[in-house]
């Protein structure tokens, strides 16, 4: 019986993704692949593309609340 991960354990950080996307880069500008593994790696890139967009937004809404909290304490205090 296998079981299904959630889709936090196929979560993969930042920092995987962007290693991953430069070992696909390295791999395309090489042309030693066949047509059909370069559509995977290049389909496999921009899933990891669009992983990496999405970790980032993430992190630019938690800043900008963690700002806008900041920024709400600091003028409560005067």
């Amino acid at each position: 019986m296998t079981t299904k991960k959630s889709e936090k354990e196929n979560e993969i950080n930042f920092e995987e993704a962007m290693k991953k996307l430069e070992d696909i880069a390295e791999k395309l500008e090489k042309d030693e692949l066949s047509l059909d593994e370069s559509m995977k790696q290049f389909e496999e890139g921009m899933q990891l593309s669009k992983q990496c967009k999405e970790i980032l937004d993430d992190a630019e809404k938690k800043i900008t609340i963690l700002i806008d909290n900041q920024e709400k304490d600091f003028v409560s205090e005067e």
